[in-house]
């Protein structure tokens, strides 16, 4: 089994290769071989004895996908993206890298199936930003795309051609929405929904965290571990159950800020709590206003996807995984 993953060097890059280096197998077939793709060279693995080809390039760069499909890996992670935030600042290098980038690499995998036959698994990461105003109460996996951001408008053509390639059997896609994922290790980044990782991370290591928005918003999140867990299930589940909707909201823990700043008390204390300063942000208020808030994902629960029941659960995967299981 040869595996690529473009976006190897992000978070849930490096979780994924993590993980799948642990279980030495995916689908039941040993991995013999890692080509990992980022802006900046992914890391080799460590205690993986396979090959490991680690590229450092941009996607959206002409003749960049060629190469790196040219090794045919047998399954495709497709996780590379500029993250919401700065997609809607810079309108031109978000729809490169969303959107050229993207397109892409799906024609690289077509162009090498025009040389031989050549049919991969095509796991790609899009978002709940596809979705927009006017909202449900719910939102059901056939709720209609009216993405309010660039980011959601990127996803959300690249859901349409993930779905098209596939149809055209260049491919066998699977499209994952995911939820905001939290608590992300590591430093912030400049995606819009960051602090709801900022407001529990920082604090649960005796840090200041700004919180930009009202207690009373309410979001959909998912732990990096039910992140790396969506991907697998995605790469290795039969299609054959999708039919032509390659595309699936994840599940998630609905939980207003209010009600992570509550688990964050009982897992930090009020020592934690004190550390989140209130400063209002305009333009992650006006962002965060356009996405949908509540999921019915009872399509992807049907098909075996599975994520924590509880905002509480996952700052306990946070302090588990990340804190060696202590915090400040």
């Amino acid at each position: 089994m040869h595996i690529l993953i473009i976006g190897a060097a992000g978070m849930v890059g490096r979780k994924l290769t993590e993980k799948l280096v642990r279980d030495g197998a995916l689908g039941g077939k040993p991995i013999t071989e890692f080509s990992l793709v980022d802006v900046v060279a992914p890391e080799k693995p460590a205690g993986f004895a396979g090959k490991v080809t680690s590229w450092a390039v941009d996607i959206s760069f002409p003749n960049t996908a060629g190469p790196m499909i040219a090794g045919r890996p047998d399954v495709i992670f497709h996780l590379a993206a500029i993250v919401s935030g700065e997609a809607e600042v810079d309108f031109d290098k978000g729809y490169r890298i969303n959107l050229d980038g993207t397109r892409q690499i799906y024609e690289a995998i077509r162009q090498e199936g025009v040389k031989a036959p050549y049919h991969p698994r095509v796991v790609f990461t899009s978002s709940i930003a596809v979705y927009g105003a006017p909202f449900h109460e719910f939102i059901e996996d056939e709720f209609f795309h009216t993405p309010l951001t660039s980011y959601g408008t990127q996803k959300s053509i690249g859901e349409l051609l993930l779905t098209d390639y596939s149809r055209k059997g260049f491919f066998d896609g699977v499209g994952i929405r995911l939820p905001t994922i939290c608590v992300r290790p590591g430093k912030p980044n400049k995606a819009a929904s960051g602090f709801f990782s900022n407001i529990i991370r920082e604090p649960l290591v005796g840090m200041e965290a700004v919180l930009p928005v009202g207690d009373d918003v309410v979001h959909t999140h998912a732990s990096p571990r039910s992140a790396v867990g969506f991907l697998i299930h995605a790469a290795t589940m039969d299609t054959a159950q999708l039919g032509w909707r390659r595309n699936l909201s994840m599940p998630g823990v609905v939980a207003t800020v209010g009600e992570q700043l509550e688990a964050l008390r009982k897992i930090g204390g009020e020592k934690a709590l004190k550390l989140v300063r209130r400063e209002p942000d305009e333009l992650i208020i006006r962002i965060v206003s356009g996405w949908s808030q509540r999921f019915n994902a009872k399509r992807a629960a049907e098909l075996g996807f599975r994520a924590e029941t509880s905002f509480e659960e996952i700052v306990r995967a946070h302090v588990e995984d990340e804190l060696g299981g202590k915090v400040a």
